[in-house]
């Protein structure tokens, strides 16, 4: 299997490390599920592993679900995360790219 190496590989890195630097803060995460279906859930990123990272998400009546995605969904922002607190873009650096 061939080594892909560019600048996709950098910014994926990227997004991981600034996602591990991340685990335990409350964050706002917006999903596009597809056929006009966007999902807004507030949560805590628990794991970060070398493909994917892990939510909790808090659910309604004490309740929460983990979720995982991949970093490539950042990167085509079909997920968003935004700091909890402030409701700023947690990856900002992500919106100048084309």
């Amino acid at each position: 299997m061939p080594v892909v190496n560019g600048p996709h590989v950098d910014v994926i890195d990227r997004i991981k490390g600034d996602l591990s630097k991340m685990v335990g803060q409350r964050v706002k995460m917006r999903a596009n599920k597809g056929r006009k279906v966007i999902v807004e859930k507030e949560g805590t990123i628990e794991e970060v592993y070398p493909n994917l990272f892990v939510m909790r998400l808090n659910e309604a009546a004490n309740r929460s679900s983990r979720v995982s995605y991949s970093y490539v969904d950042i990167l085509t922002k079909t997920v968003q995360l935004s700091y909890f607190s402030t409701g700023e873009n947690a990856l900002p650096w992500l919106s100048k790219l084309n």
